[in-house]
This record gives structure tokens, sequence and C-alpha cells, in this order.
């Protein structure tokens, strides 16, 4: 279990360092141009290490072509959407933001999938609702959100734009996993995360002509690393899940926050305001009332399948 708990910090840490070098570079590279660097060199260690332990066929073979352009058509949407609000926000207040996104799923899964809305995912979900709302009260105070959407991107509008891009990269992301979850019942993981990437990439360069940029060494350096971290960090997510349960390593989703803080401050200066941060801890609040309902409802079925199992 602790083995599992710490590739999950790890792979928290990978991602917080890929989004502070978007941050970093945001500002000077179109954001499908990232997106493609992003997933297309994801492929090289997530292929290597597919390699290393036997599941290229199970990367390439699927029975749902389809299903895979769907998951990628929300995933791609949500990293765009996101990488375009790291450009305009703070790396601890895009972080936070990020925490809404498995409440919309409890949502959308009840809508979709048709799983059950138990009272305590509802109240987490209301909750969660609050917390988003504190964090953007001060935009939605002054008029800067609204006017965001009909405006050109100076001054507050800007960090406004960067806040509904990153409420809609939370919204995508939500649509993506659950999108996920109908893959996982006929596709192997592998299949699930070699197609999500190569496609990615894909739609990537249909942004082309609308200008790309000639990277310099440096600017190219932070590139690959982007793609490095982000198939790294998908494999240690991925491994964190083979030695504990998911119910067990999900809060540790929430060291994130730490990183980014950390890192925003050393490395742009950024601190969330007082509403941000405030309104990201009843966020993180919410999502920790539903992990611990989903622990407990996976405990009481455990018991009820041991109860139904047969004798001997």
């Amino acid at each position: 279990m602790l083995t599992g708990i710490l590739l999950k910090i790890c792979s928290a840490f990978a991602f917080t360092v890929m989004a502070a070098l978007i941050r970093m570079i945001g500002d000077d590279v179109p954001t499908g141009e990232i997106v493609f660097f992003r997933s297309a060199l994801a492929l090289v260690p997530i292929l290597v290490w597919f390699g290393l332990h036997g599941e290229i066929r199970s990367a390439v073979r699927t029975a749902s072509i389809g299903g895979h352009l769907i998951r990628t058509t929300v995933g791609a949407a949500a990293m765009f959407c996101m990488f375009a609000g790291l450009a305009r926000l703070s790396l601890p207040d895009s972080t936070m933001l990020t925490y809404a996104s498995p409440l919309m799923v409890v949502g959308l899964a009840a809508v979709i999938l048709r799983e059950p809305l138990h009272l305590a995912r509802l109240f987490a979900v209301l909750i969660g609702l609050v917390g988003v709302g504190v964090m953007l009260w001060p935009h939605l105070a002054n008029g800067d959100l609204v006017a965001s959407l009909s405006v050109g991107s100076t001054g507050a509008n800007r960090t406004s734009e960067g806040f509904l891009f990153a409420l809609a990269g939370a919204f995508f992301t939500a649509c993506a996993m659950v999108q996920v979850r109908r893959l996982v019942q006929s596709e192997a993981t592998a299949a699930i995360v070699f197609y999500f990437s190569s496609f990615s990439a894909l739609f990537a360069l249909f942004t082309l002509p609308w200008g790309w940029v000639v990277p310099d060494m440096k600017t190219m350096a932070i590139l690959v690393t982007i793609g490095f971290l982000g198939g790294v960090g998908q494999i240690l997510l991925t491994q964190g899940y083979r030695y504990a349960e998911a119910s067990v390593i999900a809060p540790f989703e929430y060291t994130t926050l730490i990183w980014s803080l950390g890192i925003g401050w050393f490395a742009f200066g950024d601190l969330p305001d007082l509403f941000a941060l405030f309104g990201g801890l009843i966020v993180i609040g919410s999502g920790m009332i539903v992990i611990a309902h989903e622990r407990r409802r996976g405990i009481e079925r455990a018991k009820a399948r041991e109860a139904e199992a047969p004798p001997g």
C-alpha cells in the first residue's frame, strides 16, 4: 500500500512540474503546439514501458476505435482549456480549479451512466459548487467574468478568462473520465493510454495553420520535458493503482496543491488570493467526502461478497 501511495505522490509531482513548465511558455507557444508535444513525446516513455512489460499488443488492440475517438475528443479539449488557463492564471489557482473535475464526474455519471446519486455524493457536489463559487466570487462581483466573454484579454479580464478556461478544462476532464469508465469494460488500460496520446497528437496537428512557432533551443527543451513528464506521470499513476486501492491513494492527489504552492511561489511569485485559497479548500473537502463515501461503499460490497460466497 505504501508503494502505491508513494507512486501517486510522485505522479502528482510530475504533473505539477509539467504544469509549471506549460505556464512558463504559455504566452510564447501556441496551445495547440504544446498539446502536440505533450501528447506525442509522452508516447516515448509509455511505449518503452509497454515494451518492457510485454504490453505492446494489448496497447494497439482495440474493439472500440470510436470509443477512443470520443475519449480523445473530450480529453484533448480538456488539455487545450487547461493549458490556456495555465497561461492566464497562477499555478495554485489553476491547480485548485482542477479539483472540481471529480465532483463533475459524479453528476455526469449519474446522467450518462445511470450511476446512483447517493445523498453523500449529492451533498459533496453541492459543497463543491459553493467552493467554486467562492473562488470565482471576486470576478463575479466586479463583472470581469462576464466581460471576459466579449472583450480582449487584458488585465483582470485575462485572469477571468483563465478561470473560465480552467473550469471548462475541469468539465471536459470529467467527460473524459466518464468515457474512460465505459472503455475499461472492453479495453485494456494500455490501449486507452496509447490511443489517447496518439489521437491527441494528431488532433493537435490540425492547429498548425493557426500559427505555430519555431522554438529556440530552450523552448524546445521545455517542450520535450513537458511530453516526457506527461508520459512518466501517467506510468507512475497507473502503477500506483497496482499497489493500492483507488480509494486509498485518491486523497494524495491533493498533494498537487502543496507542490503548486511551492513551485508557483519559487518560480513565478504566484500566491493565491484568500478567496481562491478558501474556495479551493472547500472543494478539497467536498472531494474527500466523495472519497470517504466510496471507500465505505467498497468495504460494504466486499463484505457482501464474502457473505454470499459458498463455504470452503
